[in-house]
């Protein structure tokens, strides 16, 4: 270890080379690359922590370049660990960059989890956060989390020396209805970048002890108001007696919704007479889609028109409704059941994420 790299820090009164060492030892898992992973990468590389490992399974794309500042126009279409993992290391040579080009699942996350001393969440959806405390409570993994709406977000620590877990403050996964969008909503470009700075000093705190870290306590960060709070709140001491994962972590849903993977809607596409419903907003349409699924029986419905333009939903055809990410389109079959139209209605899981990643033929513009 080079010393004069790190004197900044060293010299401080309270951490010094004994807080150096421990973050030289450590060994970070960071899952997610995106908005809020990107600033927790950068600044745990440039740090020092020893070994930090990234879990995605994305590629970069023109809309990720307004946050995820990782990033840069040469690097679309390349996937996120790959470009992640060049980059940190261009930045801090002496440390160890580890990748998981997937998606974190009831299938690997205990595996991968169980390598490393520190998790941060830096995930953008609730199956993912839930799954990924469960594993920590198994594993007896400090969590440190964090969310962005807009022009907010929160951070926190979890399941920290005996502490809460995000059960503790979250006891049950919302229904997609309930879920805002970024999609749809958006993130301010900045945000992240606090929020993540916020997550990346949360876990060096906890690798060093230093301080006194967010367990227990659940940060809000108004960026418009440039204002935050903590809110307090205690161990529900069941949420710790998890001994395994659930089978699934997908939404619950207030109707029972079908649903298909990515690769299996494929096949049926290529195969079958049914109909595509595309309830993403035109403008995103526009910057990504697949052509060969436009020359089929695809029509694109924004979900806040739904309601008005039922009517083009052919209901003598199995119907599967796609949005970006997999929110939206659950909302789009709820809606429908709410306003009894009924049909066969499937959900395509992940969205044009996860088409994307198996059709090289994605269109980007």
């Amino acid at each position: 270890m080079n010393p004069e790299r790190y004197t900044r820090q060293t010299r401080l009164q309270g951490f010094g080379e004994a807080g150096q060492k421990k973050l030289a030892e450590a060994r970070v898992l960071v899952i997610g690359a995106g908005g809020l992973g990107v600033p927790v990468l950068q600044y745990l590389s440039g740090m020092g922590v020893g070994t930090i490992g990234i879990v995605d399974n994305d590629v970069v794309d023109i809309s990720n370049l307004q946050r995820q500042i990782l990033y840069a126009e040469n690097d679309l279409g390349q996937p996120k660990v790959d470009v992640a993992k060049q980059k940190l290391e261009a930045l801090n040579s002496e440390i160890e960059i580890i990748t998981f080009p997937t998606f974190i699942s009831t299938e690997n996350a205990l595996e991968i989890i169980a390598n490393f001393d520190v998790i941060v969440d830096a995930s953008d959806n609730f199956p993912t956060r839930y799954l990924v405390n469960d594993a920590c409570v198994i594993l007896k993994k400090p969590l440190i989390y964090g969310a962005l709406h807009a022009f907010e977000g929160q951070v926190s620590v979890f399941n920290f020396n005996g502490g809460p877990t995000y059960r503790c403050l979250f006891p049950e996964m919302p229904n997609p209805e309930e879920i805002p969008d970024c999609n749809e909503n958006g993130v301010l470009g900045i945000i992240p970048g606090i929020i993540g700075s916020l997550q990346a000093l949360e876990a060096v705190k906890v690798i060093t002890g230093i301080g006194e870290t967010l367990s227990g306590k659940l940060l809000l960060f108004d960026g418009l108001h440039q204002s935050q709070q903590k809110i307090k709140f205690g161990l529900n001491p069941q949420n710790i007696e998890i001994k395994k994962l659930q089978e699934s972590y997908e939404f619950s849903c207030a109707t029972q919704v079908k649903s298909i993977d990515a690769e299996a809607f494929l096949k049926k596409w290529d195969s079958e007479d049914i109909q595509l419903i595309d309830v993403r907003n035109p403008e995103e349409v526009e910057r990504q889609n697949l052509p060969e699924i436009q020359q089929k029986d695809w029509k694109n419905i924004p979900l806040s028109e739904l309601q008005q333009e039922s009517a083009k939903i052919d209901l003598q055809k199995p119907t599967y409704f796609l949005c970006q990410s997999g929110v939206r389109s659950l909302k789009a079959i709820n809606l429908l059941e709410d306003l009894k139209i009924h049909g066969n209605f499937i959900d395509v899981k992940g969205g044009m994420n996860a088409l994307s990643r198996l059709a090289p033929g994605t269109k980007h513009s």
